[in-house]
């Protein structure tokens, strides 16, 4: 009897950590998931003792799948990039993609020491000239090297969060007071439906015109290429966030605001304290839709407002005509493709981090 009456805590207290492990578990793979490694999260479990048949089944599913789909691919691209000609060649395969990324990072790295090398020698001439004279005037003249492969994904992504960030403080304020009131709602409506289909092509050339007129040439605090580029990711990202902020707002529980409207509480804090807290997954999806959206945009933008990027990249590089310029345009489609997914799971991982569900 004494022995039966000591395990039982025993084994309540085995029962009550493995539940906490469970729940830990789980949050961790939660996190996991929204930052796009959720196939570390069959291995967290298999380390913890879990079924590991059970999480066989998951590993193979969350990252072997995947990765034979993509073994797969692969293959077909090889076996099928040679069969296709052009005027410059044949279609690179997946060896030839990777030496021409290799040699791009490699070219980075050339320009960066040669940047350092003009800064040293910019460094040792001012010593030189303030050591024979102390009230001589020295100078640092910026480098004139060419923007390197990197130099110009920093550039797009600078483009495409300056347009998105505008965008969303125009299309969250917008659509919460669309989603409050019918009558702001009337009125946006019929404009919201008559830009939100236009093309980046069609805009490119009004903003174009507009930033010309009112950005001066002396001097400007930003280029005009930058600018044009980032208004045009802005114009055609906006609507998104606007429609799903307005939807999120519309579909809060009346009761909620009613409670607001009982505490005799500001619309400012109403909207600070109810709404927004409730629409945030509304407005997060706007988000994550806006920003692939500006992704998408500013390839297009970049071509022809020529400001340096991706877009500009491809653009130089189908012009330019050389043997290995459909090589580099296929590692811009890559590198276009992984940077628009790593943004989806940027944002993806910040929602899950400031909004609630059911299961947290």
């Amino acid at each position: 009897m004494t022995s039966l009456t000591d395990a039982a805590p025993s084994d309540l207290a085995r029962a009550q950590r493995k539940a906490r492990r469970a729940h830990a578990l789980n949050r961790v793979a939660s996190g996991l998931t929204a930052i796009g490694l959720g196939w570390l999260a069959p291995l967290l479990r298999l380390a913890a003792g879990e079924n590991p048949r059970v999480q066989a089944v998951e590993l193979w599913r969350q990252m072997g799948i995947p990765l034979t789909a993509i073994l797969l691919f692969l293959a077909a691209w090889a076996w099928a990039a040679p069969q296709v000609h052009t005027s410059l060649g044949a279609i690179p395969g997946p060896a030839q993609v990777w030496e021409q990324a290799t040699n791009l990072y490699a070219d980075h790295k050339a320009e960066r020491a040669k940047e350092a090398a003009f800064y040293d020698r910019q460094a040792k001439r001012n010593a030189e000239t303030l050591a024979k004279d102390p009230a001589a005037e020295v100078r640092i003249r910026p480098y004139a090297g060419k923007p390197t492969y990197l130099d110009q994904i920093f550039t797009s992504l600078k483009t495409v969060f300056t347009g998105f960030l505008i965008g969303g403080l125009i299309a969250v304020p917008l659509g919460v007071a669309c989603g409050l009131s019918r009558t702001v709602n009337a009125a946006m409506n019929p404009l919201i439906q008559l830009f939100k289909p236009v093309s980046p092509l069609a805009w490119l050339p009004l903003v174009t015109m507009v930033v010309s007129a009112t950005v001066s040439s002396d001097n400007p605090t930003f280029d005009k290429s930058f600018l044009t580029s980032a208004i045009t990711v802005t114009l055609c990202s906006l609507w998104p966030t606007l429609i799903n902020t307005a939807v999120g707002v519309s579909s809060i529980d009346k009761d909620l605001m009613n409670v607001g409207k009982v505490l005799q509480l500001s619309g400012l804090t109403m909207v600070r304290r109810l709404v927004l807290p409730s629409s945030l997954p509304f407005i997060f999806t706007g988000l994550r839709l806006s920003l692939g959206v500006g992704w998408m945009v500013l390839i297009a933008a970049e071509m022809l407002a020529q400001n340096p990027g991706l877009g500009k990249f491809v653009w130089d590089e189908f012009q330019n005509g050389s043997s290995n310029s459909l090589a580099k345009i296929m590692v811009a489609v890559f590198t276009i493709g992984l940077i628009g997914f790593l943004l989806d799971r940027v944002m993806l991982a910040f929602q899950t981090a400031v909004t609630h569900t059911g299961n947290r």
